[in-house]
């Protein structure tokens, strides 16, 4: 049927209406052939799977890291269980909250006791996912090199992580001649020797810490993530990252805006069918289920924001406070699409597009051009506006809190003057 609806993110919308009658009445020749590849093309790229493998040694940090590009807390409700003790002990598929056909898979760890690493291979299933991310909080060992030409063998990718850089740095302050760029190079050449000592011919090792992505080396680790990806498995791995920087932002933005004349196609073939009112209703679906999931890729709905305001503790309100144009995802509804659309000059149009539905000939044109012009212009301001609600909910996050910058000013008022001079240098007597 012409309109099936692709379930691309959990609780967008419900399949989009009058899809039976769209598809009896879709037997008109190449046009509706066109239509029906589009949709069809449409739902392929949505509904792509994308299977992501996190595996290491117990304690590496690895359930952290796949709660952390989840955007998730260790103790919010559906992330991976973390602890001191070795907590995974099978492969556990965590889905993206927003995009069940996304999975991430915390692996069991290796080179413990409870595995042996020539049975581990064929126990996790190696074949089922897409790329791999291998971490170690220390160093690279032989279990992880095995892994990696396994891996190699069967013609997919991996990636070398090493976590929790942050404790690293936390000890070097100590040190009276501490510098952050070049303990971070240390680092990294100590993993890069350790690889080449164990005949690993690739040597590339990615810093990160996973509660602070906006640091270190993850924006390098997705660019090439982004680059070795093919086009619908890209597109889908940009609209599951975390909104954490406005390069994400604009990198969602532009996949997303990419498929927008593909939906106004799908529209127009739609609008070409000379039965009156049937373009109306099945435009003002698309719109309401691509309205839809623009806010829940920008994390603008209740769950997105009640999490990211827990993270940062500020109130909800707050976060609110900085949408200045887009509703939240649950208040887009037909309802809310037909008040648009009287609004604007595009509900006009299909009025007009509606009349002519009754003239032979004439309407089908006519309605065919309208449809594509209203659905694209609506979905492009509604992704402008949307994308540029998400930068202000980034800027509101990142600001202190007021309750912070206040102390810190009476911290610094009352302070001796001697000791203003160093607040900019690191602690030397932790």
């Amino acid at each position: 049927c012409l309109l099936r609806a692709m379930p691309l993110i959990p609780g967008a919308s419900e399949p989009p209406p009058k899809a039976a009658m769209a598809g009896r009445l879709s037997r008109r020749g190449n046009l509706m052939a066109a239509a029906a590849e589009l949709q069809k093309k449409l739902e392929s790229i949505e509904n792509t799977p994308l299977d992501i493998a996190i595996m290491g040694e117990s304690g590496a940090g690895k359930s952290s890291f796949v709660n952390a590009i989840r955007g998730l807390h260790d103790d919010d409700e559906g992330a991976a269980k973390t602890g001191v003790k070795q907590t995974t002990m099978k492969r556990k598929a965590y889905p993206y909250p927003r995009l069940q056909n996304v999975t991430i898979w915390d692996l069991p760890g290796i080179g413990t006791p409870s595995f042996e690493a020539d049975k581990y291979l064929i126990w996790v299933k190696f074949n089922n996912y897409d790329f791999f991310i291998i971490v170690t909080a220390t160093c690279f060992t032989s279990h992880h090199i095995t892994l990696a030409r396994a891996i190699h063998r069967l013609g997919k990718r991996f990636y070398y992580m090493r976590s929790k850089v942050d404790i690293d740095l936390r000890a070097e302050q100590r040190k009276r001649n501490f510098n952050k760029e070049r303990t971070l190079q240390e680092i990294r050449e100590d993993c890069i020797e350790n690889l080449r000592k164990a005949g690993e011919t690739s040597l590339w090792v990615f810093l990160l810490c996973s509660w602070e992505l906006t640091e270190y080396d993850f924006q390098l680790l997705q660019e090439t993530l982004e680059n070795e990806l093919d086009d619908r498995k890209r597109h889908i791995f940009i609209l599951v990252m975390p909104n954490i920087s406005a390069k994400i932002l604009e990198k969602k933005k532009a996949e997303l805006q990419e498929h927008i004349w593909e939906v106004a196609l799908l529209s127009c073939a739609i609008g070409v069918l000379p039965v009156p009112g049937l373009s109306l209703i099945c435009d003002v679906a698309i719109l309401v289920f691509h309205m839809k999931r623009y806010c829940l890729a920008f994390g603008l709905d209740e769950e997105s924001l009640t999490r990211l305001a827990k993270q940062i503790d500020k109130p909800v309100a707050e976060l609110k406070s900085a949408i200045r144009n887009s509703p939240l995802a649950s208040a887009i509804t037909k309802e809310f699409i037909l008040s648009l659309l009287s609004r604007s000059l595009c509900g006009a149009l299909m009025v007009v597009e509606l009349i002519l539905n009754f003239v032979p000939g004439l309407g089908s044109l006519a309605g065919g051009g309208i449809s594509f012009a209203t659905t694209y212009y609506m979905l492009q301001s509604f992704l402008d506006d949307t994308a540029e609600d998400a930068q202000n909910i980034l800027t509101k996050a990142l600001e202190p809190r007021a309750e912070e910058s206040i102390k810190q000013h009476q911290d610094r008022l009352y302070m001796p003057i001697e000791n203003q001079t160093h607040l900019s240098q690191p602690c030397q007597n932790l």
